[in-house]
This record gives structure tokens, C-alpha cells and sequence, in this order.
């Protein structure tokens, strides 16, 4: 039996106890001790790891007041790679008090209820810490404070500080500073911009950092993970020993996301290698500093599938784990400026952008730059080089793989679906009932300019395209056949009653602009050639009209025919 697949598993402890495969990042806990960062943030895109990499780092450092446990989380280290390294760092182990936050369950539709799971998580942390109640070096004030936050019947400006006075009770109980780890800090600040309540939980979430990490005395020192960098005015304020590490350096580059020899380990192990080029082209992509990165839990998604069926198809699993909200509204607001931008990228191209690490999600839309840096930091856009320019680092960003490329156009197909339905197309129907290909080609090359268009998958994309307008009509029934090679045209358009109208449509791509007239031509033979109006026939349809359609890019070119030829 192979090692069972962490699936949703960010427990350390629970990895290692049951058996899951692991792919081994305790050399994370060593660069973290050479280079003595006093506060650390480091900023990755969602399922990057963060979480998990946290709890190592929680069962490492912790000293839990009891020696048995301690020894427990001890031995979840045997044989990793952290062991090898010397005394000089495991003696580390089980030597700090540890605060452990997560803030990823703040997603709330009002400030009140996600200032209310915040105050639970701070709240949660404190109980698990009651134990330090019976040492009589905590004076009789400070424990009835401690068991109102740790019961939430503490009032706000107590919650905003707790931090800061959880780890001053930790240091008067075991006289070892604490280690304060806080994972996705930003989750609560993403929600609340697109909630509508950004300005109150920056407030709190200020506070709460200014607190336990600004004036604390009693930190030894802090790892706090986020997708992005939140401006240092509005978070941060005053932390000038903030150490913030996000996708574009080359420190702890291979601590977040497998590397390629990683994932050839792993398919090695499930004896699956023969994918490598499959997952290789779905899930690598991403450059973190100078390092090569896979998406992770997209790779252990892929193998779980493969490890089943070898020939299992590879799927968007990422799509899912992350709002994608950013790449919704890119494409709902997007001007011809950005369609375009968005099109080079999804052809393969890259776009020039200036870093900007210190934004807001207020300042998201201010300028192109803004947005495309939030694409950037979030794992929407990898780097394929970058370069200094006139005291400012350029980036030269792509689209990172095959399976980030599928959430564009899934979302592109969308909101192109939600698009045609606010549009009326009576002309473009009028004027497919009269026969009047012209007319039919003016409309169609109208909407393709004024939309987001894809070609890679451009099949895909045209059929999406005129099955969403073909179905806008009131009158008739649409059925797409996205099959090929079955017998059967792309389109059929038909009335609900045999004695009405009914089309059949054929869909070309041409390679260039010039073969467009031709493309379209042979469509409307393939319809004849092959007896795609049999169907039609067989079921009773009389008045049955054929249409071959080419498109190159924004152009398209429509020929008409009738059914009886």
C-alpha cells in the first residue's frame, strides 16, 4: 500500500501521525534561524502551503507545558530533513511558548459577525492556553482578564490587544518569549473590501499588530502568511523590523509550492512518470525568486486521480479553493486597453508591469498597474523575467499554466454569457431567417470587437460564443454538438413546431484573415457533403436553411445556403 494523499490536510502533526505522504519543508524552519527575522510576512497564493507550514513550524517551536507532550511533538521530526542540521537549531525545539492564529474563517457579510469569529480564534487560542492560569506568577487581575477573553466576554479594545497580553502571560509563566505565528491575515480584509466594511476591520486588525508585534516586548519573534502585502500605512504602521517576503524573492523561494524534482519524487513514488508532461504543462509555471514552483495542491489533486487511473484527465482543481472574485471583476470592468492585455496573455504573451508591493484593495482599481500586480501576488500572473529600470523592478508577467488559463476563460465564457443576455439580437435573427449573410456577418464582427476574445482553445471559444447569441431567441431551440466526428453539425437552430424554420450551422477557425471566404465556404459544404440536414428531415422539419461561419480572431465571414441543394 502506497501513503495516503493530504488532501485538505494542514495538520503537521495529523500528516505525519497517519501516514500521509510528505514532502519534506523543514529546511524552512532552519532559513528562518540563520537569517533571524524579527517579524516575517510572507506573502504566497491561496493553497501555496502557507497553512501547513505553519503548523510545522507551531509543533516545532512549541513548548506546551508538558513534558510528555513535548516529547510527542519531538518525534514528529525524526528523519526530516531539519534533524540533520545540528544541534545549533534542534535545540530550538519545544522551546517557546507559541501563539497560533488563523484568520481564514473571517468571511463574513457584516463587520459585526467577522469581528465576532476573530474574537472566537482569539478567543480559542487563549483556552488552549489556560493551563498557565495555575502558575502563581500571573497576578490575580491579569488571570480574570484572561479567562473573559478566553470566555469572549471581553470588550473590544481587550480583543485588539490580546495578543500583546497573551504572550506577556506566557513570558511571566514559563519567563520565554513567545513565538507569534498568524496565518492568512489578509482573508478578513479581502472579505470585508468586497463586503463593503474594509475601513472597520482594517481598524482592528491594525490594532491588534501594532499591539503584538510593534510594542511587544515579549515576542521572540512572528511568521504571519497572506496573499498579499497590505500597505504598510494602512496595516503595518511603524513595524520597521517587518521582514516581508512575497513571490518576488529569492529567500525561502522553495519553501512554499513543490519544485520540480519534488513533484518527479512524488510520480516516481505512485509510479505514475508517464504524466509528467501533463502535469508539468497543467500546474508548473510559477517562478518564486529564481525557483521553479508546481501549484501544490493542484499536484496532489492530479495525483490522487492519477494514482486511480493513470490516464485520468487532468482538471482545474485550483478554481475552486479561490474566490477568483479579482479575475471576475478584471473582466467585468475591462476597457479595450485591458480586453487586449488580456488577450496577448492568453496567447502566450507577456505584459510589462511595474511592482508595486505596498498597495490596498482600495487602490485595486486606480491604475492598470495596481491590478495587475494583485494578479500577480495572488498566482494569476507568474513572472518570466523582470528587470531595473530608473529605480523601479519591472516585471515581465504571463499567464502561469494550463490550469490558471482555464479559470480565465471559464470566467471570459461567463461573463460573455451574462453579456449577450443583456443584448438584443432581433436583427441578427431577422436577418438569418431572410437568408442575409452580410447582414449576419456586420452583427457578428460588431460583438466579437467589443468582446474578450481567446484562441488558443478558439473552437471552444466561437462555439461558446454563437451557441450564447443563437440561444437568446424566444423563438427556437438551439443544440449544440461540441462532439466532432459524429455525424453531426456544431449547431442546429430549429422551431419548436416541424412546420417552422430550422438552420444548421458550421463552425470554422482559419489560420489567417485571408482564409476566411474560403473557410466559411467550406463550411456550408461540409454541411451537404456530409448530410447534416438528414436529422433535420427525419424528424419533419420542411424549411430547413444551412450556414457556414469562419472566424479569424475579431473577424468572422458568413455564407449562406439552402437546405434543398
Amino acid at each position: 500500500m502506497k501513503k495516503p494523499l493530504p488532501i485538505g490536510v494542514d495538520n503537521f502533526e495529523d500528516i505525519v501521525q497517519s501516514g500521509y505522504y510528505y514532502v519534506d519543508k523543514t529546511m524552512f524552519i532552519k532559513e528562518l534561524l540563520d537569517l533571524k527575522g524579527k517579524v516575517n510576512l510572507f506573502t504566497r497564493p491561496r493553497r501555496f502551503g502557507k497553512t501547513l507550514n505553519l503548523s510545522m513550524l507551531r509543533y516545532f517551536y512549541e513548548d506546551t507545558g508538558d513534558i510528555k507532550k513535548n516529547e510527542e511533538h519531538k518525534s514528529l521530526f525524526q528523519g526530516l530533513k531539519i534533524m540533520e542540521q545540528g544541534e545549533i537549531y534542534t535545540e530550538h525545539m519545544g522551546n517557546y511558548p507559541v501563539i497560533n492564529l488563523t484568520f481564514k474563517s473571517a468571511k463574513q457579510p457584516g463587520f459585526e459577525s467577522a469581528y465576532s469569529k476573530l474574537r472566537k480564534a482569539i478567543a480559542d487560542e487563549f483556552q488552549r492556553h489556560q493551563y498557565i492560569l495555575s502558575y502563581e506568577k500571573i497576578n490575580e487581575g491579569d488571570k480574570k482578564l484572561f479567562q473573559k477573553i478566553a470566555d469572549r466576554k471581553a470588550e473590544y479594545d481587550d480583543y485588539s490587544g490580546a495578543l500583546e497580553f497573551l504572550s506577556k502571560c506566557l513570558y511571566q509563566a514559563t519567563e520565554k518569549k513567545t513565538v507569534i505565528l498568524i496565518d492568512e491575515y489578509d482573508v478578513p480584509l479581502e472579505n470585508a473590501y468586497f463586503r463593503g466594511f474594509y475601513e472597520e476591520m482594517v481598524d482592528f486588525i491594525r490594532s491588534v499588530f501594532e499591539s503584538a508585534l510593534k510594542t511587544n516586548e515579549y515576542l521572540q519573534f512572528a511568521v504571519i502568511t497572506g496573499c498579499l502585502r497590505i500597505s504598510k500605512e494602512s496595516i503595518f504602521t511603524g513595524l520597521n523590523h517587518l521582514n516581508i517576503i512575497s513571490v518576488l524573492d529569492k529567500k525561502y523561494s522553495e519553501h512554499f509550492g513543490f519544485t520540480e524534482q519534488e513533484v518527479i519524487r512524488m510520480m516516481s513514488y505512485y509510479e505514475v512518470e508517464s504524466r509528467f508532461s501533463t502535469m508539468k504543462e497543467w500546474y508548473d509555471g510559477y517562478l518564486f525568486g529564481d525557483t521553479e514552483v508546481y501549484n501544490p495542491w493542484s499536484v496532489i489533486k492530479f495525483l490522487y486521480d492519477l494514482y486511480s487511473d493513470v490516464e485520468a484527465f487532468p482538471h482545474p482543481y485550483w478554481i475552486n479553493t479561490s474566490s477568483n472574485d479579482i479575475i471576475k471583476d478584471l473582466i467585468t470592468r475591462a476597457d479595450r486597453e485591458t480586453m487586449g492585455q488580456i488577450e496577448t496573455l492568453l496567447s502566450g504573451g507577456t505584459l510589462e508591469i511595474q511592482v508595486h508591493e505596498e498597495v490596498t484593495y482600495g487602490d485595486m482599481y486606480s491604475n492598470g498597474e495596481n491590478l495587475w500586480n494583485f494578479l500577480y501576488f495572488t498566482g494569476y500572473l507568474t513572472k518570466e523575467s523582470e528587470y531595473f529600470k530608473e529605480s523601479s523592478i519591472f516585471l515581465r508577467a504571463r499567464i502561469p499554466d494550463t490550469e490558471v488559463k482555464t479559470i480565465y476563460q471559464n470566467t471570459i465564457l461567463n461573463w460573455l454569457k451574462a453579456s449577450i443576455k443583456k443584448e438584443d439580437f432581433h436583427d441578427l435573427y431577422r436577418a438569418m431567417e431572410e437568408g442575409n449573410a452580410q447582414r449576419m456577418t456586420d452583427i457578428l464582427n460588431g460583438q466579437l470587437f467589443r468582446t474578450i476574445s481567446f484562441y488558443d482553445s478558439a473552437e471552444n471559444f466561437y462555439h461558446g460564443f454563437l451557441t450564447g447569441i443563437l440561444s437568446q431567441s424566444e423563438n427556437y431551440l438551439v443544440k449544440s454538438n461540441r462532439e466532432s466526428g459524429n455525424g453531426r453539425s456544431d449547431i442546429m437552430v430549429r422551431s419548436p413546431s416541424l412546420r417552422g424554420r430550422s438552420f444548421i450551422v458550421e463552425v470554422k477557425v482559419s489560420d489567417s484573415v485571408d482564409d476566411l471566404e474560403n473557410d466559411a465556404e467550406n463550411a456550408l459544404n461540409q454541411i451537404y457533403d456530409k448530410r447534416y440536414m438528414e436529422e433535420l428531415r427525419t424528424e419533419g422539419y420542411k424549411k430547413i436553411d444551412c450556414y457556414g461561419i469562419a472566424f479569424y480572431r475579431k473577424d468572422c465571414e458568413v455564407r449562406f445556403g439552402e437546405g434543398q441543394k
